[in-house]
């Protein structure tokens, strides 16, 4: 009876709690101008929106490896999202657009006006058109107020959940509602998504623009993701545009549809946009270091090594990481050190703090003094054997490997992963000069000239001709337009 009594005024305080936040609610909506839908964005001013955004831009930057250092890209870039901006229903809003220096590919606003495009996404735009259309449908989540309303929602969900547990004195309410809130909070809403995409398709319409340009790009993106997933053998890129971008297929036929309710234009600038992205660089970059086939290589900072065959490697910002088949996992990071630290004693006092371990042995690895130890644990509930490596590096700085080597494995992957070890080295001043990072370049048809002619001058470590088709937006059954430019890789 007690607990039905609990339950039932649970109830009550729910509802009391929810027609005091729906009133809250409706009294505080307002109409957006570029939606003409009532929306709750209270508890995020213009103001507050400007604040964020400024706060977050240095963040990001910094997040995605830097603004992209060429001058004349990121002013076409910039007039392309001015020309939108000035066809949207919010001129209060100071718009920024920044071309971020990372291949992923990616698009994103952040309140205030701030709009951020990668050059891992330009790369897959085959025209200007195209372009706009990503900024396009970033400025829709600004004058849509996306953020202010997701964050006006979230708010209340969590003030609406504060004063239940306050009521029913349960703990475990707040948190479920506050689960709830930060997954709200986490991506846009399919609504919110295709109102964007309604915004964007208005305007670059406004702005001249072909308006199936932003269902065309949709098209170019998911053939390219799922492109370059087959080529790689797996999923779809992590962190990539449609990861949070959902329901491509639904979208495509939503932006196609709304295209069809304005004046049709063939606008789509794409000797201009091929023009502006010729000598880009293509994948990662020399001051982040890049993958080639097994080797990684970064000239910047003058090294490299080798993985094991058949180990995929992957290039993050602050590590490399490198998994083998059967659960092994390397990773290399840099770190600084007290001065005059020899590796034996980095391990020891600084790295393991005098923890676990034996005493680290020292080892000489192509001529840099390096030290190692190692010690059983448990990772992903699997026993495993983990090997630490220091190389002294400079006075201050040591690189350091971690090997994780499951139980049981053969003797061969040992000596694998010694073999990755001694592979460790510095770059000579002539092949830092050497190693260079891929570009785009551009290439013109001639008559008679083949996809295969041209996808065979693809500086591409695999599926040469299938990644050229997806780099041009090509069907498997398209042809080559005679006079046409298309996108290679050099390098």
């Amino acid at each position: 009876g007690s607990r039905f009594m609990h339950y039932a005024a649970f109830g009550k305080t729910v509802l009391r709690v929810w027609a005091v936040s729906s009133l809250f609610f409706v009294a505080a909506c307002t109409v957006n101008p570029a939606t003409g839908d009532k929306q709750f964005t209270a508890l995020m001013s213009p103001q507050q929106e400007k604040a964020i955004g400024a706060e977050q831009h240095a963040k990001i930057i910094e997040q995605y490896g830097g603004v992209y250092q060429d001058p004349a890209l990121q002013n076409y870039v910039n007039e392309i999202g001015q020309k939108l901006a000035k066809n949207t229903e919010r001129p209060d809003v100071s718009y920024k657009f920044t071309l971020l220096d990372s291949p992923v590919i990616n698009a994103f606003a952040l309140p205030g006006g701030y709009i951020y495009v990668t050059r891992g996404l330009l790369a897959v735009a085959n025209d200007e058109a195209e372009l706009a259309a990503v900024l396009g449908h970033e400025i829709g989540h600004v004058t849509g107020r996306h953020q202010a309303e997701r964050y006006s929602q979230g708010l209340l969900t969590a003030l609406g959940a504060t004063v239940v547990s306050a009521a029913v004195g349960d703990p475990n309410v707040t948190e479920a509602l506050s689960l709830g809130n930060n997954l709200y909070m986490s991506s846009y809403s399919r609504d919110q998504e295709s109102q964007a995409d309604q915004l964007g398709v208005r305007y670059i319409s406004r702005a001249g623009y072909d308006p199936f340009a932003v269902s065309d790009f949709l098209k170019s993106m998911e053939g390219y993701l799922s492109t370059e997933a087959r080529v790689e053998g797996k999923e779809d890129k992590e962190f990539s545009y449609f990861s949070s971008h959902p329901d491509t297929a639904e979208r495509v036929g939503r932006a196609s549809s709304e295209a069809t309710r304005y004046s049709p234009s063939s606008s789509r600038g794409a000797e201009s946009y091929l023009s502006a992205l010729r000598g880009m660089t293509y994948g990662d970059g020399e001051d982040q270091g890049f993958v080639s086939g097994r080797k990684f290589v970064h000239p910047k900072l003058g090294f490299a090594f080798s993985v094991p065959e058949g180990y995929e490697i992957i290039n993050q910002p602050d590590q490399v990481v490198a998994s083998g088949q059967s659960g092994e996992l390397i990773v290399l990071d840099m770190a600084s050190k007290t001065a005059g630290l020899d590796p034996v004693a980095y391990i020891s006092r600084q790295w393991l703090e005098g923890g676990k371990g034996a005493p680290p042995e020292p080892l000489t690895i192509n001529g840099m003094e390096a030290a190692t130890t190692s010690f059983p644990a448990s990772l992903n509930g699997e026993e495993v054997t983990i090997r630490l490596v220091a190389i002294n590096w400079g006075p201050k700085s040591v690189f350091r490997f971690q090997f994780a080597i499951p139980q049981g494995v053969s003797g061969g992957v040992v000596e694998d992963m010694k073999r990755t070890t001694y592979s460790f080295r510095r770059l000579s001043g002539e092949e830092r000069n050497q190693v260079k990072a891929r570009r785009i370049d551009l290439v013109t048809a001639k008559a008679g000239d083949r996809v295969e002619d041209l996808a065979a001058r693809m500086s591409v470590d695999k599926a040469p001709l299938l990644m050229f088709r997806a780099l041009n937006g090509l069907g498997p059954r398209d042809s080559l337009q005679v006079g046409r430019k298309y996108k290679i890789i050099s390098g």
